[in-house]
C-alpha cells in the first residue's frame, strides 16, 4: 500500500511513534513562523528555556496583527520582538512588510518541509506543498530550541478536485464548498489532502487560499500537491531552486473521499456567525450591504488584487458601502502600483489600508451599528468585526465587488464586467523589510528591549490528585477562542500582559467571569462541543490559568485548543454520555478523586457535590501529556526534563 503526501512527509520527519490513526507521534521541525499577537509570548517561554539560539532550518517572526499604534503597548512589543530576533537567530519581518502567511508564502516556504506558526491559518503553506501546522506559543517556542512537535497522527480525507472554475467562481468558493459539506468540525482529527485533475487548474495563491479556509474545518492541517504550478511560482520569486516534486503514490489509501466539480459551483456565501453557514450568493440577492473588506491572509494575493483592480476600474462603489481593500504584502502592493492597478484601486473610493491583517483581526474598520459587512476573510465569529450586532458575511474577492459597486449581496456573475489581467510571470523581489539576525559570534552584545506592558509568564499550578471546584462558567457549542480571549483593537495590545488581559476573558459571553473565577481561586469550566475552535492563540488557556481555572470539561474539544490547555497545565476532559451536560449547572460545587489513576485508566468520575449525581468523564492523555499536567504546564516540564 502507497502512501499519501502528508504521510511521506512525516515518514520523513518522524522522531517518535508510529504512523497509525490515533497514536502519538513527534516530529522534527524545518520552520517556524510567529506574528506579534502571539509571538511576545512564545519568545518570552523561549527565553524562559534558555537556549542561546534557534535550531530550526528558518525562523521568522512577523509583525502583521497589532499594527495600529494607539499607544505606546504595540511599539513596545515589536521592539521587544525584533531584539530577541536579533540575538537569538530570528529573522524579522518589519510592521508594513505584509501577512505572515503571504509573505511566508511568497519568500520562504519550500514544498516537503515541516512548518509550525503561532497562529491557526500557518496551514496556508500547504499551497505550495508544505506540512504546516497552527500551534501554540510554546509549541512553537519548544521546536524553535529544538525540540520535537507532538501532534495525535490524522486520518486523511482526499478531496477529488475535477473540472475548472467558471468566470466569477473561486478558490474561496471551493473552500466554502468544503466547508457546507464537512461542517467546522468535520476535519478534526484529520488532514485533508487536494487531489485530481483539477488541480492542475488552480495557481498557488488559490490553492493556499483554499489551504487557508481548511482551518475553520477544524483539520489537523491541509496539502496540495508540489507541481509545475508549483515550480512556476517559485520561479517567479526567484527560488526555483527550493521546488521539489511531491505527490501521493497512486495506490495511497485514504479515509474518506470527496469528489467536487469545480465546474458545477457557484458563487457562494457563509451567513453569520459560523464559517459553515453556507448559501449560494444568489439567494441573498438584495440585502443590503453597509461595509466591504478586501484582504486577509485568505484572499489578498496579487492576483486577488489585480482581479479585484480589474472589476473596478472605470467605476465608482455604492454611495452607501465603505470599501477598504488591504494587499497581503509590500510585494503585492509594490506591483499593484507598477502596473497601475492601484490606481484603479483608489478612484473607485476605496479605502488603501497597509498590508496586514487589519480588519480580520478586529484590529480597524468595523461596521457600523448593526451593519452588514461582507469580507474575503475566514472568520465570521460574532464580536470578531470589532461590532457586537454586526452581521459579518464570508465571500470570494469577486462577489465583495460585485457588493460594493451595486451596495448590496449581488452574484458576481450576473454583472456586465469583463475580468482580464496580465498576471506577471516574474514577481517583484525586495527583501529589504526582512531583517536578518545578528551573527552567533557577536549575538551575545545584542540587547533585549522590554516594555512596562510586558509581564511575566503566568504561574502553573502541577495536578493534583483530588479537585474540588465550583462550575464557574457553563457554555454551549461552538465556543470559539475569540469568545474566550477576544481580539480587537482595545484588546489586542494586551496579549504581553496576562493580568490586564484578563479582564475580557469570556466577556462575549458573560463579562463577570473574570472577576468571579478570581474569587473562586480555582474553577471548573464546562462546556459543549467543539470546544476552544478557532484561533491558535494560547492566551485562551493562559489567563483561563491566571484566573484559576483546573479543569475544562465538555462534549468535545477544538485539537489546538485542547493541546493548548494541557500546555497550561489545565486538564481537558470529556463527558463519556454527551448528554451528562444537561446534568450540571453553573455555580454548583464539582469534585473529582483519583485523578491520576483516572489518567492512566482513561476514565474518571465527576461528583456534582450540590446534587449528589455522579457522571463518568473521559480522557486520552499519553504519557508525556499525563507528565505535562502532573508538572503544571509545557514549561515546567520542558525546564524539569531539560527538553
Amino acid at each position: 500500500m502507497g502512501l499519501t503526501l502528508s504521510q511521506k512527509i512525516i515518514k520523513n520527519h518522524l522522531v517518535s511513534g508510529q504512523m497509525v490513526p490515533g497514536q502519538e507521534i513527534s516530529l522534527r521541525i524545518d520552520q517556524t513562523l510567529t506574528q506579534d499577537a502571539t509571538g511576545t509570548m512564545a519568545y518570552l517561554e523561549f527565553e524562559t528555556m534558555g537556549i542561546d539560539r534557534v535550531r530550526t532550518e528558518r525562523s521568522v517572526a512577523y509583525i502583521d496583527h497589532n499594527t495600529l499604534q494607539s499607544g505606546f503597548e504595540n511599539a513596545d512589543d515589536h521592539r521587544y520582538i525584533q531584539s530577541v530576533a536579533k540575538k537569538h537567530g530570528i529573522y524579522f519581518s518589519r510592521p508594513g512588510n505584509g501577512i505572515c502567511h503571504q509573505v511566508h508564502l511568497e519568500r520562504f516556504g519550500i514544498p516537503g518541509k515541516t512548518l509550525i506558526g503561532s497562529d491557526s491559518h500557518t496551514p496556508t503553506g500547504g499551497g505550495i506543498g508544505m506540512l504546516a501546522f497552527g500551534a501554540g506559543g510554546l509549541d512553537v517556542a519548544v521546536a524553535m530550541g529544538g525540540g520535537a512537535y507532538y501532534i495525535t497522527m490524522p486520518k486523511m480525507i482526499k478531496v477529488n478536485l475535477t473540472g475548472k472554475l467558471r468566470p466569477f467562481v473561486t478558490a474561496k468558493d471551493v473552500s466554502l464548498e468544503i466547508l457546507r459539506i464537512l461542517s467546522v468540525k468535520g476535519g478534526v482529527g484529520y488532514i485533508i489532502e487536494w487531489t485530481g485533475p483539477g488541480v492542475a487548474n488552480l495557481t498557488v495563491p488559490e490553492r493556499a487560499t483554499i489551504t487557508n479556509m481548511g482551518t475553520e474545518l477544524g483539520a489537523t492541517t491541509s496539502i496540495f500537491p508540489s507541481d509545475e504550478v508549483t515550480r512556476q511560482f517559485l520561479k517567479a520569486e526567484g527560488r526555483e531552486q527550493d521546488y521539489t516534486p511531491l505527490c501521493a503514490d497512486d495506490d495511497a489509501e485514504y479515509d474518506r473521499v470527496i469528489d467536487i466539480d469545480m465546474s458545477s459551483l457557484k458563487p457562494l456565501i457563509a451567513q453569520p456567525h459560523m464559517p459553515d453557514n453556507v448559501v449560494t450568493v444568489e439567494s441573498l440577492k438584495g440585502t443590503k450591504v453597509d461595509q466591504v473588506c478586501i484582504g486577509s491572509c485568505t484572499n489578498s494575493s496579487l492576483l486577488d488584487m489585480l482581479k479585484v483592480a480589474a472589476m473596478l476600474k472605470g467605476r465608482t462603489i455604492s454611495d452607501s458601502v465603505s470599501l477598504s481593500v488591504s494587499p497581503g504584502s509590500k510585494q503585492v502592493l509594490a506591483m499593484l502600483a507598477d502596473c497601475g492597478a492601484l490606481s484603479d484601486i483608489i478612484a473607485s473610493g476605496a479605502r488603501v489600508l497597509e498590508c496586514a491583517c487589519g480588519p480580520c483581526i478586529g484590529m480597524g474598520f468595523s461596521p457600523n451599528s448593526s451593519g452588514v459587512s461582507l469580507r474575503t476573510f475566514n472568520r465570521n465569529f460574532e464580536g470578531r468585526s470589532g461590532t457586537a450586532d454586526a452581521k459579518v458575511y464570508l465571500v470570494s474577492p469577486e462577489t465583495a465587488v460585485a457588493a460594493a459597486l451595486t451596495g448590496q449581496i449581488t452574484d458576481p456573475s450576473t454583472l456586465d464586467i469583463d475580468i482580464k489581467i496580465d498576471f506577471p510571470d516574474k514577481f517583484k523581489i525586495d527583501d529589504s523589510a526582512v531583517i536578518p539576525p545578528e551573527p552567533a559570534e557577536t549575538a551575545d552584545r545584542i540587547e533585549i528591549l522590554r516594555g512596562p506592558n510586558i509581564k511575566k509568564f503566568p504561574e502553573s499550578r502541577p495536578q493534583t490528585d483530588s479537585i474540588k471546584a465550583p462550575l464557574i462558567l457553563k457554555v454551549g457549542d461552538n465556543i470559539t477562542t475569540d469568545h474566550i480571549m477576544p481580539a480587537g483593537a482595545k484588546i489586542l495590545p494586551y496579549r504581553s500582559n496576562i493580568p490586564y488581559l484578563s479582564q475580557f476573558c469570556f466577556g462575549v459571553c458573560d463579562k463577570t467571569f473574570p472577576e468571579r473565577a478570581k474569587a473562586a481561586g480555582s474553577s471548573i469550566i464546562v462546556g459543549g462541543s467543539n470546544y476552544g475552535q478557532g484561533s491558535s492563540r494560547e492566551h485562551a488557556a493562559l489567563v483561563p490559568l491566571y484566573l484559576g481555572v483546573r479543569v475544562v470539561i465538555t462534549k468535545s474539544f477544538a485539537r489546538i485548543h485542547i493541546a493548548n490547555l494541557i500546555n497550561a497545565g489545565i486538564m481537558p476532559l470529556t463527558f463519556k454520555n454527551p448528554d451528562d451536560y444537561d446534568k450540571l449547572s453553573q455555580g454548583d460545587i464539582l469534585s473529582i478523586d483519583g485523578v491520576f489513576d483516572g489518567m492512566d485508566s482513561s476514565q474518571m468520575t465527576l461528583v456534582n457535590e450540590t446534587s449528589g449525581q455522579k457522571i463518568p468523564l473521559v480522557c486520552s492523555f499519553t504519557q508525556r501529556q499525563k507528565d505535562i499536567l502532573k508538572a503544571g504546564g509545557l514549561l515546567s516540564y520542558t525546564k524539569k526534563e531539560g527538553k
